[in-house]
């Protein structure tokens, strides 16, 4: 039997959608008013979900706690309001489209968890838009 628990968390950071192969001109037409040279900032809701067997001594499927720590410790302490392309290895060179921030915070999760876990991270960048991503 597979049951999946879900941890929600919130994030503020800042982050400019820019492709430096492109012209300005390019960069405005595709990207818009998130192409700001200035940046822009973002209230982000982060849901953990991990998928799993009911531990039979614990009734766990993964330890709550410990996954909000996991959490705080790999996301929150490094986006947490920080600017993404300025303040973060992550993005040095990767644009942080709300696609690419959800696959590095499933990469950044993945190695702590047991293999037989399945992970799934959901973004969401405003009340609209929202990004899944299951490795």
């Amino acid at each position: 039997m597979q049951v999946t628990v879900c941890r929600t968390e919130h994030f503020n950071a800042a982050h400019r959608l820019h492709n430096p192969a492109w012209s300005d001109e390019q960069n405005q037409e595709v990207f818009g008013k998130c192409n700001n040279p200035n940046y822009h900032g973002h209230n982000y809701e982060l849901t953990v979900r991990l998928t799993g067997p009911i531990d039979p001594d614990t009734g766990y499927v993964y330890d709550m706690k410990n996954l909000s720590k996991l959490v705080k410790r790999e996301i929150l302490d490094t986006f947490d309001h920080r600017n993404l392309n300025l303040d973060t290895e992550d993005f040095r060179a990767l644009n942080p489209t709300a696609e690419n921030i959800a696959i590095v915070i499933w990469q950044r999760l993945r190695p702590h968890l047991a293999p037989h876990l399945a992970l799934s991270v959901t973004l969401h960048e405003t009340d609209r838009n929202s990004v899944e991503y299951h490795g």
